[in-house]
């Protein structure tokens, strides 16, 4: 097996422990509100730096607990180019949020704002691990069922130096037209004041149609396309990109 193959599973593993115990620790235990689950396949082409084509599978989690709510997701590129000059890359984020309203056991809601949060995130890949941690907001926005505002500082996991300040915008709309069962959901990421790197942007807008009601299985099958858009990828100045991926998502 290739050694970096081998030692980037081998911290996706253990990231994936860590994860399980802390992001779905509250479903298994019975505690949880609700929760969500789903496996995403994406394929694109015209892929800025590294590989010009792309197959992505994605495993992904959200849950709400009694003092907030959790979020996971690991992303798989390339899974079916283990040992060929294209590399297998893995990557994963952890962001649990705590509700400020449940925590001091008060109503926080002021207009449109239902709850405040402190927001954590842990991201995780090959050479690449940061803290993140902060403060949010949730809102009640008509005709959207999430929108989430996450303000967060950026410390480097192994120097625990600052790295600077990065906005999280989420948001999930669904919406019918006709009998068919829409949904505009996606995020966006804005990095700025970094200490070795340009300020960037990257966006994952999608448009999602459920499939799945034509199925006889309402609910669980999405098909669509995100449009992902960066602006300086991973802070490097002026490398632009803009595509477009088809998309499937599976959901339990």
């Amino acid at each position: 097996m290739n050694t970096r193959i081998y030692l980037m599973g081998s911290r996706v593993f253990a990231f994936l422990i860590v994860t399980l115990s802390v992001g779905v620790a509250p479903c298994l235990a019975g505690s949880a509100n609700w929760s969500t689950t789903n496996i995403q396949y994406l394929y694109g082409t015209n892929y800025e730096l590294g590989d010009d084509t792309r197959s992505i599978v994605t495993l992904e989690h959200v849950n709400g607990w009694k003092y907030g709510d959790n979020f996971f997701f690991v992303d798989i590129t390339n899974p079916n180019r283990t040992g060929v000059a294209t590399k297998t890359d893995l990557y994963g984020e952890i962001s649990p949020r705590f509700s400020l309203s449940a925590l001091s056991d008060s109503d926080l809601s002021v207009g449109m704002i239902k709850d405040f949060l402190i927001t954590t995130t842990l991201e995780e890949g090959n050479g690449f691990h940061n803290y993140l941690y902060g403060i949010a907001a949730d809102f009640n926005i008509p005709g959207f069922k999430v929108f989430q505002f996450n303000y967060y500082f950026v410390r480097d996991e192994v120097t625990a130096d600052d790295k600077g300040s990065q906005i999280t915008l989420v948001w999930l709309a669904p919406f019918d037209l006709g009998k068919t069962t829409l949904t505009l959901e996606g995020f966006l990421d804005y990095a700025y004041g970094l200490d070795k790197s340009e300020d960037n942007i990257i966006a994952g807008p999608r448009f999602l149609v459920d499939v799945g009601q034509f199925m006889g299985a309402p609910g669980n099958v999405q098909a669509g396309i995100e449009y992902q858009i960066w602006r300086n990828k991973f802070g490097i100045k002026d490398v632009d990109e803009n595509v477009a991926q088809l998309m499937v998502k599976w959901i339990w």
